[in-house]
Parts: structure tokens; C-alpha cells; sequence
């Protein structure tokens, strides 16, 4: 004999309990305080906001922006040859997308298509900025070809040693892009008239390039069992750390020439790109030793009792633990060295912010400092998110605090 059982009736969880009612009852309005809070809170960002929109869209004097920027992106590169530094992103959008469908990895992937979205953002601004739809275009173009040179990577496999190949090739080029050679072939153009977003990231790029391996050798020479070699190491990393970038930029570019021959003269972004470069490697250096101390001592006596060599444990197993340990604070020191990119303004090189600080002495836009300080600042809101967002992909598909 059979009985027939009703189901269990499937109770559905009040809906003050999920959903958007129930995370703003328990993030925002959880008791009367917070409802209070809330509310206030609420209130005065409103007002804030209507207040901006109001100056941004009625008050705010955009022509600074506009009329300057050819300024703000190269500062007085020749304008006819500004086509060099557009064949410069030409190469870096390709290389990038190229690199973000061959290695798989979402924080490449992240870049470039910050890449691609960042120059669309440049077209739209030189668009309206009255220089010419060439220069838009250009920028359109490169945005696509990255994320066409994308998909292209993802679908033919290209081999990571000739890709990282072309991108240390890539470096010379670019020189020889934007600097130049030749009168005849490709006429030279002075790093004294680089200037703007060129000459920021610039600065930003070659000095991290540079200072990376410079501070995980410092780094692994602070450890060394070799007396002077530690020494020295030690005596470095503390005696930079202790001296303001400010005055390792003004050794650079006054003091360096006084100790060279009278026939040497080196140039003087290559001279802020060492004072950068002697600075952060200092700092690198103390990054990665803290995920050199993080490693167990348990997995160097197990890499020595197979038989590897010192650089090989080194090289093979702390190392790169440690780097992917350090991740955070490297990114968090070279987003602070694009920020410090501004101090070369006290050296006679004009950056981005140099180049707003001489837009706002001319007669016509007397006043208008708001506004170039609100464009700079979003720029290096942009570029520094942007970095900080790849570096959180990067430790997510790594597992950094993870395990």
C-alpha cells in the first residue's frame, strides 16, 4: 500500500534578505545610526556632485585643454614629425596585443585592452581639440590593430622567445624613432623638446626597465654569504633610501658633468632616467628581499639536498617566489615613480605637469588652474589605475596571499 507525500513546499528567503534591498538593508541601512549616516552622507555627495557638474559643464575654461593638446601629449615635438611617435604606439599596440593572446594571461589582457581603450580616449581628445582628424585616426587605428593583433595571436601560435625579442628590439627602435640619426634620413629632435604624456611615460618605462634587475641584484647581494659583497649592497640600498629623490636628481643633472671629460655630455633625460633608476632600485631591492625572507628555509636545504647549485636554488626556487611574493609593493613603488616623474620640472624638463605649469603663465589663460589640474590629476588617475588593475590580475591569477 502506497501513500502519496507532498513535496517539501521550497521556502524563498524574505526579500529584505537578498538582492539590492537586502544588501543596502545590511551595508547601508543597518539600524538607525547607519540609516542616519546614510542619508547625510548621501545628501552631501549629491550636492557635491551637482555643484562639479555645474562648474565642469557651464564654468569650467575646457579651451585650456584643448587648444594645448598638442602640448600635453608631446610637448613641442616638430610637428611634422610627429608621425614617429605615432608609428612608436604603432609598434607598442601590436607587440601588446600580440603578447595578450599568446600568453594567456588576464593581466596582459588587461593592459592591452586598457591600451586600446586609452587610445580611442586620445582620439576623441585630439579630435576635438581642432588638430586634424589625421591624428584621430591614427590613434583608431592602432586601438583596433591591437585588439585584432589579439585575436590573431590567440587563433596561430607565436613563439614567446621571438616575441620577447621583438619587444627588446622595440626599445632601440623606439630611440631611434623619436630621437632620430640622421639630418638627411631620419632628422634628429632633442630630448630638449620632448615634453608632455611623451615624455612622462617615457621617463616612467625606462627608468622601471632599468631599476628592476638593478634592485632583485641588490636584493640577493644584501643575502650573499660574500662579506663585501653584502656590505656594499647593504651601503647602497641604506644610503639611497636615506636621500630625497629631489637631490639624486639635482646630482644627476648638475654634478654627473663636472666628473666627465669636457668632450662627454650626456643628455639630459638620460640623466633624470639615472636618478630615477638609482632611487627605485633601492627601494626594489627591499621589496623583494622581504619575499626573499619569506621563503621557507625548508625548500632551500630540500633544493641544496638534490643537488642544485647556489644561483640554481636562486634562480630556479626562491626566486621566483619571492617575486611573485612582491608583486603588490613593486607596483605600489612604480606607480609612485610615474607619479614622481613631475619633480624633473625642477630640472629644465617639461612633463606633463611642466608642460600645464607653462600653459597657465601664458596671458590668455591666467586663472584657468583648476582646470589643467583636473586634467593632469585624471590622467594619472587613468595610468596608475590602469596599473594597479593589471598588477590585481596578476596576483589573482598567481594566487599572491592566497596560498
Amino acid at each position: 500500500m502506497t501513500t502519496n507525500q507532498a513535496a517539501p513546499e521550497e521556502v524563498q528567503p524574505p526579500i529584505t534578505e537578498i538582492g539590492v534591498i537586502g544588501w543596502l538593508r545590511h551595508n547601508l541601512f543597518d539600524g538607525w545610526l547607519s540609516s542616519i549616516l546614510t542619508v547625510v552622507i548621501g545628501a552631501i555627495l549629491a550636492v557635491a556632485l551637482l555643484l562639479m557638474a555645474e562648474w565642469v559643464f557651464t564654468e569650467a575654461r575646457w579651451g585650456v585643454i584643448t587648444t594645448n593638446m598638442r602640448l600635453f601629449l608631446v610637448g613641442r615635438y616638430p610637428q611634422d614629425e610627429i608621425w614617429r611617435v605615432t608609428l612608436t604606439m604603432t609598434v607598442l599596440s601590436l607587440l601588446t596585443g600580440l603578447s595578450a593572446g599568446t600568453w594567456h594571461s588576464g593581466a596582459v589582457r588587461s593592459m592591452a585592452l586598457m591600451l586600446a581603450a586609452g587610445q580611442l580616449t586620445l582620439a576623441l581628445l585630439v579630435i576635438a581639440s581642432g588638430l586634424g582628424p589625421i591624428g584621430g585616426g591614427a590613434l583608431v587605428a592602432n586601438a583596433v590593430l591591437t585588439y585584432a593583433a589579439m585575436l590573431v595571436a590567440r587563433r596561430r601560435l607565436i613563439s614567446r622567445r621571438w616575441l620577447m625579442a621583438g619587444w627588446v628590439a622595440s626599445l632601440v627602435l623606439w630611440f631611434v624613432l623619436l630621437y632620430g640619426f640622421s639630418d638627411e634620413t631620419l632628422p634628429t629632435v632633442p630630448t630638449t623638446v620632448w615634453g608632455g604624456l611623451l615624455l612622462t611615460i617615457l621617463l616612467a618605462v625606462l627608468s622601471t626597465i632599468f631599476s628592476f634587475p638593478i634592485g632583485v641584484a641588490l636584493a640577493l647581494g644584501r643575502r650573499s654569504r660574500l662579506p663585501v659583497v653584502r656590505f656594499l649592497s647593504t651601503a647602497y640600498i641604506e644610503l639611497i633610501r636615506a636621500v630625497p629623490l629631489i637631490t639624486l636628481l639635482f646630482a644627476a643633472d648638475l654634478l654627473l658633468p663636472l666628473f666627465l671629460p669636457g668632450d662627454i655630455r650626456i643628455d639630459r633625460v638620460l640623466r633624470a632616467v639615472g636618478g630615477f633608476t638609482i632611487f627605485t632600485a633601492a627601494y626594489v631591492a627591499e621589496n623583494v628581499r622581504g619575499g626573499l625572507q619569506a621563503i621557507p628555509s625548508g625548500q632551500i636545504e630540500a633544493a641544496q639536498s638534490i643537488g642544485l647549485r647556489g644561483y640554481q636554488v636562486n634562480l630556479y626556487v626562491v626566486l621566483p617566489q619571492a617575486l611573485r611574493i612582491s608583486i603588490p609593493s613593486n607596483v605600489g613603488q612604480f606607480i609612485s615613480l610615474l607619479k614622481d616623474t613631475t619633480l624633473v620640472v625642477i630640472i629644465g624638463l617639461a612633463e606633463l605637469l611642466g608642460i600645464g605649469r607653462q600653459v597657465l603663465s601664458q596671458t590668455e589663460w591666467l586663472g584657468a588652474n583648476f582646470e589643467v589640474y583636473v586634467f593632469v590629476g585624471l590622467v594619472f588617475f587613468v595610468l596608475s589605475y590602469s596599473l594597479s588593475r593589471a598588477s590585481y590580475r596578476l596576483e589573482k591569477e598567481l594566487g599572491v596571499g592566497e596560498r
